[in-house]
């Protein structure tokens, strides 16, 4: 017997056993089952995602013997043909290949004429925007005032290119792409169903190399059965789409978020003596790095997601404001490649942008704060006891926290009773990226037996979250030593935040600059004088000056 390929042999022939398009299946069904059908539509979407499929199952719904219906039989003469593509009252175009005006003209001749065999006679045109303007206007009238005995289903991947006289006239659906996990189950679907082995991590490097295409990722599976001799094994879909495996990624990305050059080139020099896709090396990086910033931000892992622990893992281990550079780089990076003297070379230099940006550790990454931080002793001193606000149980506060009186206690549950020692222990600090963001836009509420208690207005609750603490924490632990607990809650402040206060000062500062402009004389003789406006949004605070004043600029403004 003939041998079929996968991408024809599981072409749906029902509304049912279409994938991924719930949105267009309910709106046509519903139109069919009711009796609304408009006389013309408009599939768009990528290749392969079922546009002439879907404009095919709609064929047979309304030339179905057993009469219009959201579930044709499938068994009728009008059904077999449409399937088989034999039924002479469905024309099927090519508009790559029929795009001048004389041939629409002499299809559309035909349509003055009754179905031969069937209810309705349907004109699908594939790739319509391939059709010249003239050939777009000499379709104009019988599609907007067809017979009623003809349907119009117009498929393209481009709507962009089509005439705004033909949207007009289209009821139109938009095909979505399938995400690579919908495309990894509808592969695992048809190989069991064809008694094909296969591995998991196969599917997904096929679902994602398929780039949301249905027909792709089942041509590729074909592919990858014929080079597997009748099995589909990751390590061969690798070979066979040089894809770079995970065993060659991984060693890679972490290597670049220890900050270990050696080891990165090292693995850089591995991927390319394999004869693998720079450009796809590139491309896994930045795919990785994107489920590291969504992890980061709270997006949840599937626990079956592939990775899904070490993706954690690196969400925390890294900085957000890293991640976002390195992705870019990424991106940029193939983007630059047809402009490097030669893909290993702009890979290479992508991997060493990358490593540019410093090392994981917090610790590590900031050496100099680390040999400036006093030694820890192994239980913190106690503080000298001073009366709070409230008059609650007072508790040490850290040599390092101290400003203006190093050992003044903070109220458990209450305001801290010395001044501005939280805004100043973070400045001098020098947090950045997720530790830093919680670090300013928390409220100091407590600090009692080396617990460090943190309180986080309601409209800022993303900073409360997990991996803010852990950064946070991981970045705070070596200052207050063993035994170092941090909680954050969220709740009402009372804006003592360092990002609250330094907006209060922000404030103040555009104000005073705003009345320093009002007042000057070439200021006033321009607004007076001349009908002049100040606009607001454009006065900034003048710069500091050493000694913390302002500096002023000589001459006029």
């Amino acid at each position: 017997m003939t041998y079929q390929v996968l991408a024809r042999k599981w072409r749906p022939k029902a509304f049912d056993q279409l994938v991924g398009q719930p949105h267009v299946v309910t709106a046509l069904a519903n139109a069919l089952d009711t009796g609304r059908l408009h006389h013309a539509y408009l599939f768009t979407g990528t290749r392969g995602v079922g546009k002439t499929t879907l404009a095919r199952i709609l064929a047979k719904s309304i030339n179905c013997e057993t009469g219009v219906s959201s579930r044709p039989c499938g068994r009728c003469r009008a059904c077999t043909e449409i399937d088989s593509g034999r039924f002479v009252d469905m024309l099927e175009v090519d508009a790559a290949t029929n795009t001048k005006v004389d041939e629409m003209r002499e299809l559309l001749d035909t349509a003055q004429y009754m179905p031969v065999s069937g209810r309705y006679k349907v004109y699908i045109i594939d790739e319509v925007h391939m059709l010249s303007r003239h050939a777009f206007n000499s379709m104009l009238k019988t599609l907007e005032e067809p017979p009623e005995h003809v349907k119009f289903i117009l498929a393209t991947t481009d709507p962009q290119r089509l005439p705004v006289t033909v949207l007009s006239r289209c009821l139109q659906f938009n095909l979505k792409s399938l995400p690579p996990q919908a495309l990894a189950g509808h592969l695992k679907r048809v190989l069991e169903a064809e008694a094909i082995p296969y591995e998991e991590v196969a599917l997904a490097l096929l679902a994602r190399a398929a780039a949301g295409s249905v027909r792709d990722s089942l041509s590729l599976a074909d592919q990858a059965i014929a080079f597997g001799s009748g099995k589909v094994t990751a390590a061969q879909v690798a070979d066979m789409l040089g894809a770079v495996g995970g065993d060659l990624v991984w060693p890679l990305i972490e290597a670049i978020a220890a900050g270990d050059g050696a080891a990165a080139l090292g693995e850089v020099e591995r991927i390319t003596q394999r004869g693998l896709s720079c450009d796809q090396a590139l491309q896994d990086l930045a795919g990785i790095l994107h489920r590291v910033a969504m992890a980061q931000h709270g997006a949840q892992l599937a626990q079956d997601e592939p990775d899904a622990g070490r993706i954690a893992a690196l969400a925390v281990r890294l900085d957000a404001g890293r991640v976002q550079v390195m992705y870019q780089v990424a991106v940029l990076g193939r983007r630059d490649l047809a402009l490097a003297p030669d893909e290993v070379a702009g890979f290479g230099m992508a991997v060493m942008r990358m490593l540019s940006f410093g090392v994981t550790s917090p610790a590590d990454a900031r050496p100099e704060r680390a040999a400036q931080a006093p030694a820890m002793p192994s239980r913190p001193p106690a503080a000298t006891p001073s009366a709070t606000s409230d008059g609650g149980a007072p508790a040490p506060v850290p040599a390092e926290m101290a400003v203006r009186e190093p050992a003044q206690p903070v109220a458990a549950g209450g305001a801290p009773s010395f001044e501005c020692d939280w805004a100043a222990f973070v400045e001098r600090q020098n947090l950045t990226g997720m530790a830093g963001l919680l670090a300013r836009y928390g409220e100091l509420d407590a600090f009692e037996g080396n617990h460090l208690q943190l309180l986080v207005a309601e409209p800022h609750r993303m900073y409360a979250e997990k991996p803010y603490q852990d950064k946070l924490k991981a970045e705070l632990a070596p200052r207050f030593g063993p035994g170092f607990r941090l909680t954050v809650r969220v709740g009402d402040t009372k804006g003592r935040s360092v990002a609250a206060v330094r907006g209060v000062e922000e404030q103040k500062k555009l104000e005073g600059a705003a009345a320093a402009l009002e007042s000057d004389p070439f200021v006033r003789d321009l607004v007076e004088g001349m009908g002049a406006q100040v606009i607001a949004s454009s006065i900034r605070p003048a710069a500091e000056g050493p000694a913390g004043t302002n500096e002023k600029r000589s001459g006029k403004p």
